[in-house]
């Protein structure tokens, strides 16, 4: 059995942070370059340029690529041949966000659902644990503002909506949205389990390598064809019309009842920040 001590993962998380919030992923940054290529509306393009300029901006000095460095949600994959010392994981997670949140003057948005006050320091995050094989620790923190948060949804399709009823809520859901979630997006998709389950696959979704196909044919190819229906809505780069309304499409499905069609969407905005190291 292998042992990790706390404070290491305390570090990872605090510099993962900082790194999801201020540097874009090379993977989005290649499907913006290449956006600007095939768009041919000379503001949206327009737009992407500026994107780009922002990210590269933000890299260089540390400063945050958007100002709303959203909600903390903290993907585990824990080794079950691993030992964790030092203390409560979940709270180290906290601390680590706590830290980098504040040393970075990251903006605080976490704050009581009713009452509104805000706890000060951008915890808690949201933790999702998953027990693997093996004697590691991966950590992937994914900041998720809520522009694009407030815009995802769900629905219980009956079995018989079908293919062609999970297809058209998707685009629906994306049209709805319009400029609201700062597109150009990565549209995360759920497909099959339960309620909760769904909506985690979409999130779960975003975490790919921006742009990879599903590795089974017929989802990547409706992966393909949602991303040209989403992309002919003419939303484009902030709502402001062009043929770049989302850079892709991702989904996750999983085997449900007989009786359901659960379908998650979770939007994401062009920045699709998340990091991820193992210990």
């Amino acid at each position: 059995m292998r042992t990790i001590h706390t404070n290491f993962i305390e570090q990872a998380v605090y510099d993962l942070c900082a790194d999801a919030c201020c540097r874009l992923g090379e993977d989005v940054s290649r499907l913006i370059e290449k956006a600007m290529e095939t768009e041919e509306s000379p503001l949206a393009r327009d737009i992407l340029a500026k994107t780009v300029d922002n990210s590269r901006i933000a890299g260089d000095t540390g400063m945050a690529l958007c100002q709303d460095t959203g909600m903390v949600v903290v993907f585990l994959a824990l080794g079950q041949d691993a030992h964790i010392e030092g203390g409560d994981l979940y709270e180290t997670i906290q601390q680590g966000v706590r830290r980098s949140y504040q040393d970075h003057y990251f903006r605080k948005s976490i704050l009581d659902p009713l009452s509104r006050i805000n706890t000060g320091d951008n915890t808690p995050a949201v933790i999702h644990t998953e027990i693997v094989p093996g004697d590691q620790l991966t950590i992937t923190v994914a900041p998720k503002g809520f522009g694009s948060e407030n815009m995802s949804r769900l629905k219980m399709l009956k079995p018989s909506d079908g293919k062609k009823g999970v297809m058209d809520f998707i685009v629906d859901t994306v049209e709805e949205a319009g400029g609201n979630p700062c597109p150009p997006l990565i549209v995360g998709v759920g497909i099959g389990g339960n309620m909760e389950l769904c909506c985690l696959l979409a999130k779960k979704s975003l975490l790919r390598e921006a742009g990879t196909s599903h590795p089974d044919p017929e989802i990547a190819a409706m992966e393909r064809e949602l991303l040209g229906r989403v992309n002919a809505l003419g939303i484009g780069p902030q709502g402001l019309g062009g043929s770049t309304t989302a850079l892709a499409v991702h989904i996750l499905t999983h085997p449900t009842h007989i009786a359901g069609l659960p379908v998650a969407v979770n939007i994401q905005c062009h920045v699709a920040r998340h990091k991820s190291a193992t210990l």
